[in-house]
């Protein structure tokens, strides 16, 4: 059987998309169309905000694109990131949604809590429990769809956060021409070896 996913593909220094990896276990070939596509945006700002530990009591990453954000404001400032402001920030809490994000902020040298919770709901939670209302505000760079469960939340018990949209999500830009692509070969007549062509 033949299953198309409608997904972004798995990053290739992370290995093979683990939806393939499973389906091609049970003898099924899938194919990835992505359907979303990803902008950044207030990159400068959010460097800024990176390199002034000092005025926030933490950091909340709930998707692996906020994370990447963060990793390519670091690119031209690594040594400084390196020596010593990377150490300011894991002397606060940095709060992660789901596994897959936590390894990317590990990749920044950075000590993830919270990756267990699986959804911003249940961190909440977590980070309501952990944290007192006269801290600086958390930082919480997002995308520009987030859903307001966290922030809600922590306004609702007194956590101060500050949140900052680093990504646009919009539709792919190849989403139609690549589901077009995916169904004209699909529905191609397929001849079996051995089998003849009625002429």
């Amino acid at each position: 059987m033949h299953v198309l996913l409608l997904k972004e593909p798995r990053d290739g220094d992370s290995g093979p998309d683990p939806y393939i990896k499973e389906l091609a276990s049970y003898g099924h070939k899938a194919t990835l169309i992505p359907v979303l596509s990803f902008k950044f945006v207030s990159l400068n700002t959010l460097s800024d905000k990176l390199f002034q530990p000092e005025k926030h009591g933490g950091l909340i990453f709930t998707s692996p694109r906020a994370v990447e954000a963060v990793r390519k404001c670091l690119e031209e400032r690594r040594e400084e990131w390196n020596s010593s402001v990377k150490d300011k920030w894991n002397a606060k809490s940095i709060y992660v949604v789901g596994k897959t994000t936590a390894a990317l902020v590990q990749n920044l040298g950075l000590n993830p809590l919270g990756e267990d919770t699986g959804t911003a709901e249940v961190l909440s939670r977590v980070i309501i429990e952990r944290e007192d209302t006269n801290i600086p505000p958390l930082f919480f760079p997002c995308g520009s769809i987030k859903r307001e469960v966290l922030p809600t939340a922590l306004r609702e018990n007194g956590v101060p956060l500050e949140t900052l949209t680093v990504y646009q999500t919009s539709e792919h830009p190849d989403l139609e021409k690549n589901l077009k692509n995916y169904f004209t070969e699909a529905l191609q007549p397929k001849l079996c070896e051995g089998c003849q062509e009625n002429t």
